[in-house]
């Protein structure tokens, strides 16, 4: 029985999307405007299959590039049709391949409980130890070996192994180098049991070709598969899209945008909606129509873009819902030309001001890189308004979520130094409790316990405190002797909130920071834990946890009535009331950069693409600026100005 939530939502899809969101069996490109209301379609349509097959157990695979726009979807559905959830994975690239290795992986030797390394620092870590252990059995590693993680990553995106990479390279004295470097990264990966970020798209769909079985026994389970953002895949998520589906199982649905494509990087490339046609035979639907922007931020779009050549030919040009001029005044604001970037920040800093403090959680302020940001933010700052960038945050820094994370990556693996360190470290903090993790190390040898029950044991004798024994004892029955670490996270969380009702009716040193961000990292850890389980169903195991909790953001919400700043790559999937476009100049958008390749070039049409998706995240107004000087050095207003039809060539100065 279909939830008046899910009929109200269906009745409320135009013809186009409901033919969309009714699409039955067969390949399918939806072409979807920005603000063009495709989560809904792509939502409605995973929905209306689980709704009307209720007496059947096959399952949907959806698949999307950020676990929030995977959350976002995925309580729409749960909204629609509630108590199917079960039947749904909707979740990243990243996260379903994970799954598939922690079940599969040990055909490729993967150890089920493996780490995933997603910071840059600790895969840096890994390739200076690949190559000191390299450079002892080969002459041609040297310390400049140490720079090549691009290189592997780029390898890696590929789909190239480290048995092949030499054929590869122009420079064969180079090729030599990485044919003992890369196994060696590699070794020292699987050294420390652990896959990074590209490993798990590489050795998920090495499974599925090595072992065609795995793949057909994907396409049997999910005989209906769903992409989102289909415009970002890269060479290796393609590949391995095709070695799931393979030439019988063509029944598949894509969203895209080739006006949005900005992961060129990373891979992303105007070809892949080429190919997905070609390979797949699809049938194309169009989706112009844009909810989001008034018309003329659609005219601004549409100016813009169409100076671009690699998108779709027959592309239709988008259509504003909304008709006649924007709500308020001035939809389309550019601010004078400031004299330099100084002026610059500090005048949008005025201008937000003036226009929005009693609204200023509405505002965005979009740059090109992080530099203009962080101008534009003491801009704010030093005028009173609360201000913050966004950025992704990969690990926890209040003192006890730092415990929490640690005792239950201890708890995962339990003779990581590591991981002991900081559950000694931070609970030395938390409980006045002082442990040396090399007493640990000490006595756990020759032991078959633990790092995680001798620390529990060290910490029992030395501990007079009843609450502190509690805890202690709870690790042991949840963590040391089983394995529910759900109900350790209940128990942890009320003795954090003891703790710290204690440390603040206490006169302890206030140099001494343990709860210092502890409240918006407690509702981060508690989001992510809801996050994570509907994601992996309420059986997720401790290790698929851990994995999972590392592919995500440790980022806060942003506090009410705060500006946030973000670079336009973060901003992409987003929108906002009010839109601030900064450093519009030829150097910052387009960058240096894509002007060295040339006017034509694939990546100015990528910085296009760019301030197409920044202007396309209006819901009310646009203002534009920039200055004549940054960084001391005179520039010209942003081609893109010109080309949008903000400013006349008459406007521009010599």
């Amino acid at each position: 029985m279909s939830t008046r939530e899910f009929i109200a939502a269906w009745e409320e899809l135009w013809p186009i999307q409901k033919k969309a969101a009714g699409w039955d069996v067969g390949p399918m490109l939806v072409l979807a405007g920005p603000g063009s209301g495709k989560t809904r379609v792509l939502t409605c349509r995973i929905a209306h299959i689980l709704d009307s097959s209720r007496d059947k157990n096959f399952r949907i695979l959806a698949l999307t590039f950020t676990n929030k726009a995977a959350d976002e979807m995925r309580g729409r559905v749960m909204n629609f049709v509630p108590g199917l959830e079960g039947r749904l994975f909707l979740n990243t690239f990243h996260s379903f391949c994970a799954d598939v290795l922690r079940q599969h992986g040990t055909h490729l030797n993967i150890n089920p409980n493996f780490h995933i390394y997603s910071q840059d620092a600790d895969l840096l870590a890994v390739l200076n130890d690949a190559v000191e252990e390299a450079k002892k059995t080969s002459d041609v590693v040297c310390d400049l070996d140490k720079k090549t993680l691009p290189v592997i990553k780029r390898l890696k995106s590929l789909l190239i192994l480290p048995e092949n990479c030499h054929e590869v390279f122009e420079d064969p004295r180079f090729g030599e180098r990485m044919f003992v470097v890369y196994p060696a990264y590699e070794a020292e990966l699987t050294k420390r049991n652990a896959l990074d970020f590209d490993s798990l798209i590489l050795k998920t769909h090495q499974l599925f070709t090595k072992f065609p079985a795995f793949a057909k026994r994907y396409r049997t389970v999910y005989p209906y598969i769903c992409i989102d953002e289909f415009q970002d895949t890269n060479h290796a998520q393609y590949a391995l899209i095709r070695a799931l589906t393979e030439d019988q199982h063509k029944n598949i649905f894509v969203v895209a945008d080739d006006d949005q494509i900005i992961y060129q990087w990373n891979g992303a490339s105007h070809k892949r909606i080429v190919e997905f046609r070609n390979d797949y035979s699809a049938e194309v639907l169009q989706l112009p129509v844009v909810f989001r922007c008034p018309p003329e931020i659609v005219e601004l779009a549409n100016n813009l873009i169409r100076h671009n050549f690699l998108r779709t030919s027959d592309k239709k040009p988008l259509e504003a819902f909304r008709s006649g001029p924007g709500p308020g005044r001035d939809t389309v604001r550019l601010l004078p030309v400031f004299p330099d970037f100084d002026a610059e920040a500090a005048g949008i800093a005025r201008d937000i001001k003036d226009r929005h403090s009693p609204h200023l959680g509405s505002v965005v302020v979009l740059g090109r890189n992080r530099k203009l940001l962080q101008g534009v933010e003491r801009a704010l700052q030093r005028e009173g308004l609360p201000a913050v960038i966004s950025q992704r945050k990969d690990e926890f820094e209040s003192t006890p979520f730092v415990w929490l994370h640690s005792i239950l990556r201890l708890a995962n693996d339990r003779q990581n130094r590591d991981h002991l360190e900081a559950v000694c470290g931070s609970f030395a903090q938390l409980a006045e409790v002082e442990v040396d993790f090399e007493d640990v190390v000490e006595q756990a040898q020759g032991s078959n316990l633990g790092y995680l029950q001798h620390w529990i044991k060290i910490v029992r004798q030395k501990s007079p405190n009843a609450s502190v024994k509690e805890v202690i004892n709870q690790a042991s029955r949840y963590l040391g002797e089983g394995r529910d670490f759900r109900e350790f996270n209940r128990l942890a969380l009320d003795w954090f909130s003891n703790l710290a009702q204690v440390h603040q009716q206490s006169d302890r040193d206030p140099t001494i920071e343990v709860f210092t961000r502890y409240e918006e990292e407690r509702s981060v850890w508690e989001e992510l834990m809801r996050e994570i389980t509907e994601s992996l169903g309420a059986e997720i195991t401790l290790e698929a946890f851990l994995q999972e909790l590392q592919m995500h953001s440790k980022e806060p919400s942003p506090k009410p009535n705060t500006v946030v700043l973000m670079t336009i790559h973060g901003a992409k999937g987003k929108e906002f009331a009010y839109v601030y476009l900064v450093g519009l100049v030829d150097d910052e958008l387009p960058s240096f950069q894509s002007k060295q390749k040339g006017d034509n070039s694939p990546e100015m049409e990528e910085e296009r693409r760019n301030c197409f998706v920044a202007i396309t995240r209006t819901i009310k107004t646009l203002t534009l600026s920039y200055a004549e000087k940054y960084r001391g050095w005179p520039k010209k207003p942003s081609r893109f100005l010109f080309e949008m039809g903000v400013l006349n060539r008459r406007d521009e100065k010599n």
